[in-house]
């Protein structure tokens, strides 16, 4: 990526378990926050919003859970974490404070697992059948950003989770994380645009 004398840059790729089952969760619950970030293909979603003190409770505690599982080193928990039945190594949560979101995400463990699990072998199978290495993908944008601003990028780290999204777009979702959706991800004439102002935000 850089010699020792040249600024360094890092961009981890995946389609994380662990951030789909906690989608998939966010939908099945009735969760809006956050407003932004579009649904998730395939995954069924609740009824009704529900703006009963117990549900703004499970919401804040979803939060929680949430930024823990994006950036977990940027969220650590005051108190031990521990798996949540069910979820195998997909979901875990502090041992004290969540327990009404435990009790609501449980019935949906095995849903959501199969959901993240099929979501992200398909990931796995395009990353490997596609021509284009995600090394080039972002080599290219950051060349086209230092041509742009005329000096070399800063060192930065970027994760990128690759979602089946209902909307096309790239979003914020932690300090150093993107989501971008799996099919803009796999347009590479339209990913090179779309992913250029994140590079500019932090290169």
């Amino acid at each position: 990526m850089s010699g020792a004398e040249r600024p360094e840059w890092v961009v981890r790729e995946d389609a994380g378990a662990s951030v789909l089952v906690a989608l998939y969760l966010r939908q099945v619950l009735g969760i809006r926050a956050p407003e932004e970030l579009p649904h998730l293909r395939g995954a069924p979603a609740a009824d009704a919003y529900d703006d009963s003190d117990e549900h703004r409770l499970r919401e804040r505690q979803w939060l929680a859970y949430w930024a823990m599982t994006v950036e977990p080193q940027a969220h650590p928990s005051p108190v031990p974490l521990e798996l949540v039945d069910g979820f195998e190594t997909y979901a875990v949560l502090p041992v004290e404070g969540f327990d009404e979101l435990r009790t609501v995400m449980q019935p949906h463990a095995a849903d959501a697992v199969a959901y993240a699990t099929a979501a992200n072998e398909r990931y796995t199978l395009q990353t490997r059948s596609g021509s284009a290495s995600s090394y080039r993908a972002y080599a290219s944008a950051i060349a086209e950003h230092e041509r742009r601003v005329g000096r070399r990028a800063h060192s930065f780290e970027l994760n990128v989770h690759v979602l089946p999204l209902t909307q096309r777009g790239v979003w914020w979702i932690g300090s150093l994380t993107v989501a971008v959706t799996d099919g803009l991800r796999g347009d590479v004439a339209a990913f090179d645009p779309a992913i250029q102002p994140i590079i500019a935000e932090i290169a």
